[in-house]
């Protein structure tokens, strides 16, 4: 088990490339395509007139889409094959694996636990029962788990599917052995996150900067005002051949 000056070394490198990938991911983005998955009939239906009041939506509703994928991807992931000391798993779908004598442990490793819908959910049982199937000539017990980061879930055992569900505090202690283990993640991350802040900031001024100069040129009027039907036109008409 690591020790908490180790723990807060691995967390401040999470963090780190956390923000780096933040960062890239607001440099490179595009205003058209953000405009392409918002409803431009609601921006209008709750009576928005200011440019400046669109993007900062646009940019607020895709990043904080976006940051959830992000953080999975950079943080939660690397963080439990970091500390709970399973290797990474040669099979689809499967993050992170404990193999023992007598056992086999597979854990799919996911944020929140709204990821699923029953097409998904089925994909994932399916890829625990590949592996099973290359397992079984081990002749070990096999076990297959679904770990939330963060949340809570109802214990569902294995009902329908051949895996088990456990999220939050049980899924940490489950790789850990550490019931506080939670705590300790949100805990070492300290001041940290107010070190990239400012950084982070100027990239998100900038490119409102960038998005506020282009939408106004590209979808306000010589007044000033929204032009509705192009903005409309954009998003949702019919693509010219």
């Amino acid at each position: 088990m690591k020790t908490d000056k180790e723990l807060a070394a691995i967390i401040d490198n999470l963090l780190d490339d956390f923000y780096n990938r933040r960062i890239k991911k607001l440099s490179e983005l595009k205003l058209s395509n953000t405009l392409k998955r918002k409803n431009p009939y609601l921006f209008k239906a709750i009576g928005t007139q200011d440019a400046a009041e669109i993007v900062e939506s646009l940019l607020s509703a895709y990043m904080s889409s976006s940051d959830e994928g992000i953080f999975g991807d950079a943080f939660f992931e690397p963080l439990a094959k970091g500390i709970s000391g399973y290797k990474t798993s040669p099979s689809e779908g499967v993050d992170i694996a404990d193999e023992q004598q007598t056992s086999y442990t597979a854990i799919a490793v996911k944020s929140g636990t709204n990821v699923f819908n029953a097409s998904s959910k089925k994909k994932q049982n399916e890829n625990f029962q590949t592996l099973q199937r290359r397992v079984a000539k081990l002749k070990i017990r096999f076990e297959a788990i679904v770990g939330y980061c963060y949340g809570r879930k109802k214990s569902t055992g294995k009902s329908q599917y051949s895996f088990e569900e456990l999220a939050g505090q049980e899924f940490w202690t489950r790789i850990t052995g550490d019931e506080n283990f939670y705590l300790k993640i949100i805990r070492l991350m300290k001041r940290k996150p107010q070190e990239h802040k400012m950084v982070y900031q100027e990239e998100w001024d900038k490119a409102k900067n960038r998005f506020t100069l282009e939408f106004t040129s590209v979808f306000c009027k010589s007044d000033g005002s929204i032009d509705w039907d192009k903005l409309a036109e954009f998003n949702s008409g019919k693509k010219k051949s």
